[in-house]
């Protein structure tokens, strides 16, 4: 009989997709990222296990196509991917390009939790009001931290713009592979639950999804091989990347924007400024989409390049082209880290982030 739940980090026994579907499990490819990396699923620790729980409590949706409601970009591009063109119907609820930490979902979204069978969510604080809001109107729908659900509590980060006295974690996994694996596996158990009737062709996506992260990962340790171990430092608009950094071997020097949201001190900033030139920074990263003055003063005080097109969860292209897509953002992030550090992304810039599956999920724009 078909095992029906997966874990992170397996190693597979099988190479091609058609195999591994029709196996007794689905597994991640044997170009397998370390377990060190991996999160392990199985942590005794009390968050971890309720979170996992709560995202497997559903069951089966008959008669009609499952309705999935998902909240950041990144995150409804992971679960498009693995829905496909099966018939679950998704819809993000978060518009691209916004601050999902402070988002106030408006009434409009009342109607789309109330039908969701399932509303996935980063969680670990993350998205509180949008959580919030599904929790009081989605009683009977599955709502599952894929987050929360899938990094033990131990390995949490706390950092300038979360600082552990302010009782929020580093929320933003997805900027790093390894973190993504789970929440691939649990995209997929959460949906066979709800249509396990699909469960080979939810196999077949999960695979090829999984393989493209490994891609990534390993295009990306290439890459960084070729910065200078001391030139590998971040300064960045937001602190979306300390799981990112820990992973590949830089080192965030600070982040601008404060949990509050609020400008830094002026002796935070001249503080930044000293560390910057004692430290010969290459780069300042500022965002996309919140333009920094703070940053764009520092890189004109220090002579170091100031680079405002990094994006946390505002995808690429538009929808339905593969670049818009998580693959696409985080090519485009890593790229113009790595170049900006004076790298070489010639790894990176051959990766294909073509799934090849269709991606029929509804962004907010």
């Amino acid at each position: 009989m078909r095992r029906n739940i997966l874990t992170a980090a397996l190693v597979v026994s099988c190479l091609a997709i058609v195999s591994c579907s029709s196996s007794d499990s689905v597994e991640q490819p044997t170009d397998d990222l370390s377990q060190g990396n991996v999160s392990d699923p199985a942590v005794s620790e009390a968050k971890l296990q309720e979170a996992g729980a709560d995202c497997m409590a559903g069951s089966e949706v008959k008669g009609r196509p499952v309705r999935v409601v998902s909240t950041v970009a990144p995150i409804t591009n992971l679960v498009g991917l693995i829905a496909g063109d099966i018939g679950p119907v998704v819809q993000g609820i978060v518009p691209e390009g916004t601050n999902s930490h402070t988002f106030e979902p408006p009434p409009s979204s009342v109607a789309t939790l109330e039908t969701a069978d399932i509303i996935f969510v980063n969680g670990m604080m993350l998205e509180d009001p949008t959580l919030e809001l599904a929790k009081a109107n989605a009683p009977k729908a599955v709502i599952c931290e894929l987050g929360t659900s899938s990094l033990a509590e131990s390995d949490w980060i706390y950092d300038f713009s979360f600082p552990k006295e302010g009782g929020k974690p580093n929320p933003h996994l997805w900027t790093n592979p390894p973190n993504v694996l789970p929440y691939l596996s649990t995209i997929r158990n959460v949906l066979v639950k709800a249509d396990p009737a699909n469960i080979d062709k939810y196999d077949e996506n999960y695979v090829t999804v999984s393989r493209l992260v490994m891609s990534l990962d390993e295009a990306m340790k290439v890459s960084t091989e070729t910065i200078p171990a001391n030139d590998r430092n971040l300064l960045t608009y937001h602190d979306a990347y300390a799981y990112f950094a820990r992973h590949f071997g830089y080192e965030v020097i600070g982040a601008i924007q404060p949990q509050s949201f609020e400008e830094p001190s002026p002796k935070d900033i001249a503080a930044l400024i000293d560390q910057v030139k004692s430290r010969k920074i290459k780069a300042v990263f500022g965002s996309e989409v919140f333009p920094s003055p703070v940053l764009e003063q520092i890189g004109k005080e220090t002579g170091v390049r100031y680079i405002d097109v990094l994006r946390d969860d505002d995808l690429p292209g538009e929808p339905g082209e593969a670049d818009h897509s998580w693959a696409g953002l985080m090519k485009f992030n890593y790229i113009t880290i790595v170049e900006a550090l004076g790298g070489d992304a010639a790894a990176l810039k051959a990766v294909s982030i073509d799934a090849k599956i269709s991606d029929n999920a509804t962004y907010l724009q």
